[in-house]
């Protein structure tokens, strides 16, 4: 599976873009000025998008993989 169609299989399963999940991880404080925070680690947000969205542990490491800049 190609990382886009992870994204868009996240998106149809959650309703969510890549923009709202750094919005609710800002929120959170995973990210900071647009940054991941350094004090976050990996498994605090792919535990948070397990349980909150019931994401599978590639598709949250895909949103993990957004966060840390990946575009494709």
């Amino acid at each position: 599976m190609s990382f886009q169609a992870y994204i868009d299989h996240i998106k149809a399963k959650t309703g969510k873009t890549p923009d709202d999940f750094k919005k609710m991880a800002e929120e959170k404080e995973f990210i900071i000025a647009g940054k991941l925070n350094p004090k976050t680690k990996a498994t605090e947000i792919t535990n948070w998008l397990k349980e909150e969205f019931e994401l599978g542990h590639g598709h949250a490491m895909a949103i993990y993989a957004l966060f840390k800049g990946k575009t494709e």
